[in-house]
């Protein structure tokens, strides 16, 4: 039988009245033993408090800008027979980069220009490990920028800087156990201990952050994360977050040292991480920003941290002749894999019964051959995408931030094969145009194609592009959608197949149809009754008249 569990603000030691300044759940959040709720922060220090139980949130009972005190209740879990586990000790974050550490790290005299960074005084612990160094040698530190993080078994600290300097040693390691007083960095620089702090600065001034912002991707202003705030610009050390969001941040393979903070003293905060990479996303799809690195090198997506691509000699395994992307692959590839890593694809597949139709075909074309035109299976089916389209307006649509642009026109790309690689023609306004007039613009516009000479407009302003393999070979596909429309048509070989009619197996021409679709707009149940009519069209091509 479930049950509520408080959860309650554990010992946080001579602390009251403690400001919130981040409140990680909402009603409905499911949250794990030790997930972090809030973060508390002191004129001291920062404290994140975690979980003590699993379960769903049904109350969340502070809010930033609240105060709260030991024994304070923060959120009300719903769970299934669990027992609240007994309060743990809140989990030191970062400290804001403008304070001073209730006890900073003691620095030897600095008479001979070298400052020893020691272990502060971190309380009852012994030979406690390290587990983050921020530093190496030839950096250059500020005060207070942190310089290791420690962590107990109770609790986790960052160590920070009590000079500014340069880092002439790093005495420590990740895996290392130290205790108080024990040095971990050396520095050149002219602090001493015992100085006036200086503190880190809280906002960069505005050339930096233009320059910050020239370099690296943000989201529009309409996601916040333009917001004023410091942008951290040296290292992941000197950016102002919580352990947790840095976690976060590192999950989802986010650099922190650009995201903009947005929190109180300049402290970054989940959600500008999550509007960061918002930001990213919105930039590939709109194609304001290409993804870092070519078809061929590999590398990230803006800030997305992505695995290198592998470099190989293949000359080693044998004889090798290497040759140059040709101009379209280039800038095809490029938008074929911001596309595929962009839209969520998902690809339904049907069989249209052409058996008719392509006898109509045949038909027609002895009678159109004294004219010298020639009509093409893709020429009906540019046809029937267009009565699609009307059925069913939201795949002749595009994504336009959080709205959904519904096109009143109807504009239909086919994909022309190349001798230097696949260009997409544009059929403008099929609607208005019979099938034999749409057989004529095609063959000139592939003819255009083959020979490099299709200009820019002749390729744009598409609602739905159609890509036949029907003169090669196969059976079924996943084309890839063309940004920024969100459905493709990919067409293969029709083939003669036995079909039961009711009575008995007839032969019949199939045609193997494959719809991409974009799941941002369309869902499953649309994309079947699009494949469905767009087979129906071409099986019964009076339906067109409907």
């Amino acid at each position: 039988m479930s049950q509520l569990i408080e959860v309650k603000v554990p010992d946080i030691g001579d602390f009251k009245d403690v400001p919130v300044i981040e409140v990680f759940v909402k009603v409905g959040d499911t949250v794990k033993l030790d997930d972090p709720l809030l973060t508390l922060e002191s004129d001291k220090a920062t404290m994140e408090v975690p979980s003590s139980a699993a379960g769903v949130v049904k109350e969340v009972r502070v809010k930033v800008g609240d105060r709260a005190g030991e024994g304070a209740v923060v959120v009300v879990l719903e769970a299934a027979g669990v027992a609240a586990a007994p309060a743990a000790a809140p989990t030191p974050a970062a400290a804001p980069v403008a304070a001073v550490p209730a006890a900073a790290p003691v620095a030897a005299p600095a008479a001979a220009g070298k400052i020893e960074l020691t272990v502060p005084d971190i309380g009852d612990f012994k030979d406690v490990p390290v587990i983050e160094v921020f530093i190496k040698v030839g950096d250059v530190i500020a005060v207070d920028a942190p310089v290791a993080t420690l962590e107990s078994d109770k609790a986790t600290m960052e160590v920070p800087s009590s000079a500014a300097g340069v880092v002439k040693q790093v005495l420590v390691k990740v895996g290392d156990r130290v205790a108080v007083g024990a040095v971990l960095a050396v520095l050149e620089g002219v602090a001493a201990a015992g100085a006036t702090p200086v503190a880190a600065p809280t906002a960069a001034p505005v050339a930096a952050v233009q320059a910050a912002a020239a370099q690296t991707p943000a989201a529009s202003a309409s996601t916040g994360a333009l917001a004023a705030g410091p942008v951290a610009t040296a290292s992941a050390a000197m950016s102002h977050a919580s352990p947790g969001v840095r976690r976060f941040a590192r999950e989802l393979g986010v650099d922190i040292t650009k995201v903009v903070a947005s929190g109180p003293k300049g402290r970054i905060l989940q959600d500008d991480v999550q509007n960061f990479v918002k930001g990213i996303l919105a930039q590939v799809s709109s194609g304001a920003l290409a993804p870092a690195g070519s078809a061929s090198a590999g590398g990230g997506v803006g800030g997305l941290n992505l695995l290198a691509w592998p470099k190989v000699d293949f000359a080693k395994f044998g004889a090798v002749e290497s040759q140059p992307l040709s101009r379209i692959k280039k800038i095809s590839g490029a938008n074929l894999h911001r596309n595929w890593v962009v839209i969520p694809h998902v690809t339904n597949h049907d069989d249209a019964d052409i058996t008719d139709l392509e006898a109509f075909r045949v038909s027609m074309n002895k009678e159109l051959e004294k004219s010298g035109s020639k009509l093409t299976m893709l020429a009906f089916m540019i046809k029937a995408a267009v009565a699609a389209l009307q059925k069913f307006p939201e795949f002749n649509a595009s994504l336009d931030g959080d709205n959904l642009v519904l096109k009143k026109y109807f504009h239909i790309g086919f994909a022309a094969d190349t001798p230097n690689g696949l260009v997409v023609p544009v059929i403008k306004d099929a609607d208005k145009k019979g099938v034999i007039e749409i057989a004529k613009e095609m063959g000139d516009l592939a003819k255009l194609a083959r020979e490099g000479k299709l200009k820019p407009d002749q390729m744009q302003g598409g609602c739905f592009t159609i890509s036949s393999l029907g003169g090669i070979g196969g059976v079924y596909f996943t084309p890839i959608i063309n940004a920024p429309e969100v459905a493709i048509m990919g067409v293969c070989k029709s083939q003669i197949r036995p079909v039961w009619d009711g009575k008995q197996f007839a032969p019949r021409l199939m045609l193997p149809l494959s719809l991409s679709w974009d799941h941002r707009v369309i869902d499953g149940a649309s994309a079947a009754r699009f494949n469905a009519y767009f087979a129906g069209v071409l099986q019964d091509f009076r339906r067109v008249l409907l």
